[in-house]
């Protein structure tokens, strides 16, 4: 099975629209903010190397929810109270829209905020359309490796961008009921990450193998055991954090690689 799509390298990989004001997408960092301890930036190369695949997407607004149980409410900063939410779009998003969108597609701009058919869910779309390069699609996840407010989970998706276009949404899950969930917009809400498709793809994710026991493992695994565990924890001069460094220089490698053969 073919995997590979190979990109131009003047063509982005990903390409947002922003229909609603407010901060932009931006490159995920592998300190996510600063939040990230130190000791896991230094040390623990796999979380910093998830923490920045992708990019950090924002809410354009400020807002609350409340869920009583059977209901979902909402509260927009200049709102006294809270209201039934069924369908609400972001203010002057519609006449923006319809302004600058051909007669076939005026009276469509994607709604704000949609309570679920599922008791408890909300859509949420945080004013963004995306297309990714031919091959490519998006998964749409919470932040990767930071502390959310309890009160909501997000759900997580696999949009196929490069076919697909339309409003980047994302669901959410309500976790607990009258008590106010607050939603910030100078934080990330969530995170979108690349992948080619085919390495979802069920067939290829269905190739896969279980090993009983420790007699399960052969020659070349006890050798890159004895590489990755033992040998580190009996060199009395062994250096804390060497995953990160070797896989900076596998990457390094990589791209030299990649950049000798174009």
């Amino acid at each position: 099975m073919e995997t590979s799509v190979s990109l131009n390298e003047k063509e982005p990989l990903v390409r947002f629209y922003q229909l609603v004001d407010g901060f932009e997408p931006r490159r995920a960092d592998k300190s996510v903010g600063g939040t990230l301890p130190v000791r896991a930036l230094r040390h623990c190369g796999p979380s910093a190397s998830a923490s920045q695949f992708g990019w950090y997407v924002f809410l354009p607004h400020r807002f609350r929810l409340l869920w009583d149980g059977n209901e979902v409410f909402y509260q927009l900063e200049d709102m006294p109270g809270f209201e039934p939410l069924r369908t609400i779009n972001y203010p002057g998003l519609a006449d923006s829209f319809d302004a600058a969108a051909p007669e076939h597609a005026k009276g469509f701009s994607p709604p704000f905020l949609t309570a679920s058919v599922q008791t408890g869910s909300v859509q949420v779309w945080p004013g963004l359309m995306a297309r990714t390069a031919p091959g490519w699609s998006l998964l749409v996840r919470p932040v990767a490796n930071f502390p959310r407010r309890s009160g909501y989970e997000l759900f997580e998706g696999i949009i196929e961008t490069d076919q697909w276009f339309g409003p980047l949404i994302t669901n959410l899950r309500l976790t607990r009921t009258d008590m106010p969930v607050e939603f910030d917009n100078d934080i990330p809400f969530m995170q979108v990450q690349p992948l080619q498709q085919g390495h979802y793809d069920d067939h290829l994710l269905s190739r896969f193998e279980i090993g009983k026991g420790a007699e399960s493992l052969g020659t070349d695994d006890w050798q890159r055991y004895m590489e990755t565990v033992v040998k580190p924890n009996t060199d009395p001069n062994r250096r804390r954090g060497t995953y990160a460094p070797k896989m900076r220089k596998s990457e390094s490698q990589r791209t030299a690689e990649d950049q000798a053969v174009r």
